[in-house]
């Protein structure tokens, strides 16, 4: 069990950036012209031209977090980080959460404007998925502990 447990932590680390660049969603203004895919990645370098503290918010939220909690949970299957850093990474995965309540309030609102078109795309799944994993991944590396 501690050896899948480990694999699949290790997993997200390959697949986290895959979700970073993987198309989110994919939005138009008008239902007439084709769709422009948006990616994590697509997206913060959209926000650090408009937005700078947003921008950096995000990329935290997104990028920082989710990967920092990874690589710690790693460090702490190997035996190579004390069992005590597990509440610190437990709430980097939290953070990480309000990311994808984020892309999902953007998809809301954007249609019910109606002015343009969103659709979900594959990578949105994929993020979410990677995050929900991790999330997993701490709560059960927790409950070995205690």
């Amino acid at each position: 069990m501690a050896n899948a447990l480990k694999i699949a932590n290790l997993s997200l680390i390959v697949l986290f950036p895959v979700a970073w660049f993987a198309p989110l969603l994919r939005a138009g203004l008008l239902p007439l012209f084709g769709l422009s895919e948006i990616s994590v990645i697509s997206g913060l370098q959209s926000l650090w031209r408009s937005d700078v503290f947003l921008a950096l918010m995000v990329t935290v939220f997104a990028l920082f977090a989710p990967y920092l909690k990874t690589i710690g949970l790693a460090l702490v299957q190997f035996g190579l980080l004390d069992d005590r850093a597990l509440p610190v990474l437990g709430w980097l995965g939290k953070l990480a959460m309000a990311d994808i309540f984020l892309v999902a309030l953007y998809i809301v609102v954007a249609e019910g404007v109606g002015v343009g078109r969103v659709e979900v795309a594959w990578g949105l799944y994929l993020f979410s998925g990677c995050i929900l994993v991790s999330l997993g991944l701490s709560m059960a590396a927790s409950r070995r502990k205690t």
